[in-house]
């Protein structure tokens, strides 16, 4: 009799709902990134972990393979840090965490993100320095920054991102020089001011230059 009770206890184990979502590593990563933040407004009651993946989640979006490619979490009154699980959203194409209170550094695990098109986490409080890790993202246009607390300088690999259309760093404390190779020598200068950046070509931008 002990071996069946036994061997009926590892069957319900293994078939137990929560042992689901370990076999789906977007999902681990989207309940990581819930667990980190506070959520006033119940906008994440949806993310059940119990599930065998995050496509039927509110704010999320799958494709045709049940990959999640849209994270929609823009002006959600969410507040917390992000993690470096989300640098497991490998199909990721759409990163919309803006106008929220999040906090902390920005991971560089985002940097694995390669199908990532667009990613903004502008009007939020995130400090620290923009991830070098950023200049892998091959296939990214949309790049959005502003209004936080970033310092550090422009990391120069973002100057391979080919693809890039708009790039906006504007209202950080971001210091240094401005790069001119690749696209950015198209971008507005209002892309980049208020910050402590030098450079005569930013004169009148910024009163004055404090080093970086």
């Amino acid at each position: 009799m002990a071996p069946f009770v036994s061997l009926s206890l590892l069957l319900l184990f293994l078939n137990h709902p929560l042992l689901s979502l370990s076999t789906n590593p977007e999902g681990n990563a989207l309940h990581a990134l819930r667990s980190r933040l506070s959520d006033p407004n119940n906008m994440l009651q949806s993310w059940d972990p119990t599930l065998v993946n995050p496509c039927t989640w509110f704010h999320v979006t799958c494709d045709s393979n049940n990959h999640v490619i849209r994270l929609d979490l823009g002006n959600s009154n969410v507040s917390g840090t992000l993690g470096p699980e989300l640098g497991q959203l490998q199909h990721l194409q759409y990163l919309e965490l803006y106008r929220n209170e999040i906090t902390g550094k920005i991971p560089k695990e985002l940097g694995n993100l390669k199908s990532l098109i667009s990613m903004d986490l502008y009007d939020n409080k995130l400090e620290g320095k923009i991830p070098k890790s950023f200049g892998k993202l091959k296939s990214l246009k949309f790049l959005r920054l502003n209004n936080n607390k970033l310092t550090g300088s422009i990391p120069r690999e973002l100057t391979r991102l080919t693809d890039l259309k708009i790039f906006d760093v504007s209202n950080n404390d971001l210091c240094g020089t401005i790069p001119v190779e690749g696209n950015f020598e198209s971008f507005p200068m209002e892309s980049f001011k208020n910050n402590r950046f030098s450079g005569p070509e930013l004169k009148g931008l910024v009163p004055y230059d404090f080093g970086c």
